[in-house]
């Protein structure tokens, strides 16, 4: 029925701001900056990548101004749970190159049975992991990670 997500979005507070970070200290390129009638068309992808996430204000016309308001407060909490996960081929170099760009880190790399992993934040709340994947997956353990 379906072929692919082409498109999937990250609330942030400060577009510019979003910028800063998707593009300067986790590597994404821009693939829209529109100006729409009612809203910024802003998103970026992986170099290469066909998937695109879309960096959303919460101000839109589809959105009243107290849902708005709740969006903000929850985001600002980081209550609104994980963005996305990205994978790299080395995620302990991953997490030296993240810290050294000031990159909020909330999950040091550490060991699971489907590879290395790790939690950033962005500047907005989002809940970022970034995964180097095993090889070979072991068993997931019985109960929880």
């Amino acid at each position: 029925m379906f072929n692919s997500i082409t498109h999937s979005h990250v609330y942030v507070l400060d577009q510019d701001q979003a910028l800063d970070f998707y593009v300067g200290k986790l590597g994404m390129e821009v693939t829209a900056d529109v100006k729409l009638d009612f809203m910024r068309w802003l998103t970026v992808s992986l170099p290469g990548e066909d998937r695109h996430i879309l960096l959303e204000t919460p101000e839109n016309p589809m959105i009243d101004p107290e849902a708005s308001a709740l969006i903000r407060e929850l985001l600002s909490k980081g209550a609104m749970g994980l963005g996305f996960i990205l994978t790299t081929d080395d995620c302990r170099k991953t997490h030296e190159e993240l810290v050294a760009k000031g990159v909020e880190i909330t999950e040091e790399p550490v060991e699971r049975f489907y590879g290395v992993d790790m939690g950033v934040r962005d500047p907005f709340g989002n809940q970022i992991r970034i995964t180097e994947l095993a090889e070979v997956m072991g068993e997931p353990p019985a109960e929880g990670f």
